[in-house]
Order: structure tokens, then sequence, then C-alpha cells
């Protein structure tokens, strides 16, 4: 599957994107049987297990989890909830992404689900899923976009904007720009932002927002994001302020493979990769130095790579910044520091 969604607030526009993407019905006859084997573990679980049982928003101590886990085993639910996941999506889901891939317990996982959701029972959510197509969206963009994936706000990385903001200045003719890791969107509508503010009209940049993710891709595109209203909102208002300057219509969103070889080399001036190499998606040497080489191919002679990220102290020491600089050195890229992150531009 490879799609592409323009910038859009039109809710039609939005809707008849996301049918492409989600099932509109799911047939529960093939969910039955694991259901019925759901309701008899949790019935035993109800009749036996000490309180508190799993709530969302519950703060949970390892007693939890252990209980939980006793009784209602992630090795039975998870893969009951992956066939969900395959029968309510239109393409193969990445189930890495979803709480069942990290949680400790069913009960960790109950706990983390957004508003709307009030029972704990597996089979009774299950059944809601099935039945319900808005608490089915909710928990899948719940599952595919856990909040662990982004930061907060639009201005995640202040001293890289700033010198985005000096080094779009020395640009000539089209800017070519890639956020090769999109995720919401965040980076390539605050660059689109930035263009503007410099006096850049809309027909002198475009901006391409790329992400593995089908649901990413559609969330980044409508400032939409099912499972959190307050972020929907934030999101469209400050979408609705770059469409009135125009800024839409340079930017769009696809679902691509970093790694995939179809895409086009030598392509863009700028490209921003925040919040990937280094962390719990990326951290393998070998995969970092293939997807190094690639961000190198795809830019233009003489444009500009920026990386950072904000992740956690245990991720800083196994994969040292030292260290993913001397695989771009590796590369033959020059790297330099531009206030947070890296800057790498390809030596000559």
């Amino acid at each position: 599957m490879s799609l592409s969604f323009k910038p859009s607030l039109d809710p039609v526009v939005a809707a008849e994107s996301l049918r492409k993407l989600v099932a509109c019905h799911i047939d529960p006859l093939p969910f039955q049987l694991p259901i019925r084997r759901l309701e008899r573990i949790y019935a035993a679980y109800a009749a036996y297990a000490p309180l508190p049982w799993p709530a969302r928003g519950l703060v949970l101590t390892p007693e939890d989890h252990y209980q939980s886990e006793l009784w209602l085993p992630l090795s039975v639910i998870t893969p009951v909830f992956y066939r969900f996941y395959q029968a309510a999506l239109k393409y193969p889901p990445i189930l890495s992404s979803t709480p069942f891939a990290t949680a400790s317990s069913w009960a960790g996982i109950v706990a983390s689900l957004p508003a709307g959701f009030h029972a704990s029972s597996p089979a009774v959510i299950l059944k809601q899923l099935l039945e319900e197509h808005e608490l089915r969206l909710k928990f899948l963009f719940h599952s595919f976009m856990p909040q662990r994936f982004y930061g907060k706000g639009f201005d995640r990385y202040p001293e890289q904007h700033n010198f985005i903001r000096s080094y779009v200045q020395e640009l000539k003719g089209k800017v070519n720009c890639l956020d090769a890791a999109c995720g919401d969107g965040f980076g390539c509508y605050t660059l689109g932002r930035m263009l503007l503010e410099h006096k850049i009209a809309p027909e002198l940049f475009r901006i391409e927002g790329w992400t593995l993710d089908p649901l990413e891709c559609w969330s980044a595109a409508h400032g939409n994001f099912p499972h959190d209203n307050r972020k929907t909102i934030d999101y469209q208002k400050f979408l609705e302020s770059l469409i009135a300057r125009g800024g839409d219509l340079s930017i769009i969103f696809k679902q691509r493979d970093l790694l995939d070889k179809g895409s086009k080399t030598g392509h863009f001036d700028l490209i921003i990769c925040n919040g990937l190499l280094g962390g719990p998606i990326i951290h393998e040497k070998y995969v970092l130095n293939n997807l190094i080489v690639r961000l190198g191919e795809l830019l233009a002679p003489g444009g500009m790579l920026l990386v950072a990220d904000n992740f956690h102290a245990g991720w800083k020491k196994k994969c040292p910044q030292e260290g993913l600089r001397a695989l771009f050195v590796n590369n033959s890229f020059e790297c330099f520091n531009v206030g947070e992150g890296i800057g790498c531009r390809k030596s000559s």
C-alpha cells in the first residue's frame, strides 16, 4: 500500500480518506469462540482475584500486574486482538506499535485506554469494538498512535527550529523539504509556518511528510485524532491558520518506507529526521547505517540533514550521539552542531 493525503479540514474528504484504511463493518462470527473463551477466564478472575480490577486510569502496582497476568494472561488475549486489528484495517497492521507489543498485563492495557471505555473484561471490550464504529476508531488510533511516540506542542525542537530559520534564508529557488519521520505532522506544519514567516510563497516550497503507518498519515493530513479530542482541537486550529495563508497547498503526507529504494533520489534540499534514529524504533547499528545511507541518497547536492530526538537517558546510553555521528562521518557526511541534535551535509 502506498498512500498520500493533502492537508484538509473538510470532514467529507477526511471520511472518504479514512474509508480507504478502516473497515466500516467487521463480521463478528469468527470472533464468537474467542469471545466465549475470554468470558470464561474473566469470570474466574472476577470470582477469585482480589481488588482492584482493571480500570481506565488506574495506577497499577506490581501486584496488580501479577494478578492480571495470572488470571488474564496476555498470551491468550493478544492473539485475539491481533486478529481484530487485521479485520478492522484494510492494510497489514504494524502490530509492534500496539499496546499489546509492550504491555506488562491486560490491566496495563485497560488502564491506558482513552475516554469512552468503561469495561475491564476483554470479552466485553472486544464485543463493543465489533459493534460500535466510533469506539473502534478510538481504539485503533490509540493503538497505533500511542502518546509515547510523540512530544507535546508544535515547537518540540526550538533550537533546531532557530537553525532552520537561518538556513532557509540561504536557499534560492524552489525549496524541497522532507520530514522523514513525520509522525503526527507537527514538523511539516511548523516548517511550513517558518517558510511563510520568511516571506517564501507557497508556490516556492514543497514539504513532504513520510510515515510508515497509514493511520498516522491520515491524522497528520486532517489534524484529526479520534482518540484525543484536545489534540484534534489544537491541531485543527493551527492548520486553519496555515490553510488561510495557502501553506496547505505545498504540503503532502505520504505513507512510505524510508528504506524503500523506489523513491526518487537526490531530491530534497532539507531533510528533517527527528525522534527516529537511536531510539526504540531504530537502534540496531546495521539498520541505522542503512537508513543513513538512504537519507544521503534522498538529499540533494549541498542539501542539509537535521537529526534530533528527546529520547530518555537509557536510549542515549545504548546509542550515544557520538556513535551516531561516527556513522554519519563513515558515510561521507560532514557533521556539526546546530544547537540541538546533529546537522549534516554530504561531503563533496
